[in-house]
């Protein structure tokens, strides 16, 4: 079976309300809360919202791990926002230090909502990493695919605490 080094997909069914999770990744203040980010506006169609890492608000162990990141920045460029159904944006998939930030490729993070028996099935999809450079791919292709672990069981934490 041939090996996706493109995209990373992760699936989950979550049990709550499609409502209830479009509010949680649809809503900056909320997706940063789980997520472990704070954002400087709301995530709309079109706009750039700057945001820094901050340790999650939702499991303590894994706010140990981020809290070495903590006050890294980064931005979204927000995309898509079709309510109950999709939120896309982009970002940078790996810290960019030396380069010109407006010239780092960037890869696209796409959640996706259906309802399901029992819940909502989300499906996150972070896809472009063939465009980024060599030297930088394996890396955050690795990182990503891990974080995206991490965070669908925050998100899913997230949604039971607030059930």
């Amino acid at each position: 079976m041939p090996v996706d080094t493109d995209r990373i997909r992760k699936t989950k069914l979550l049990h709550a309300p499609v409502e209830r999770v479009w509010a949680a990744i649809s809503d900056a203040r909320q997706f940063g809360t789980w997520f472990g980010a704070e954002f400087e506006g709301p995530f709309v169609a079109g706009a750039r919202v700057g945001a820094r890492i901050v340790p999650t608000k939702v499991d303590a162990e894994e706010a140990k791990l981020q809290e070495s990141h903590a006050g890294v920045p980064f931005e979204v460029v927000v995309e898509r926002v079709d309510p109950m159904r999709r939120l896309s944006f982009r970002w940078r998939p790996y810290p960019v230090e030396q380069e010109d930030p407006a010239s780092a490729p960037t890869t696209l993070v796409e959640f996706e909502l259906a309802e399901a028996p029992n819940g909502t099935m989300v499906t996150i999809t972070e896809s472009g990493f063939d465009g980024v450079p060599l030297d930088k791919r394996a890396d955050a292709f690795k990182g990503n695919e891990e974080g995206w672990s991490h965070q669908v069981r925050l998100l899913e934490t997230y949604l039971a605490q607030r059930a």
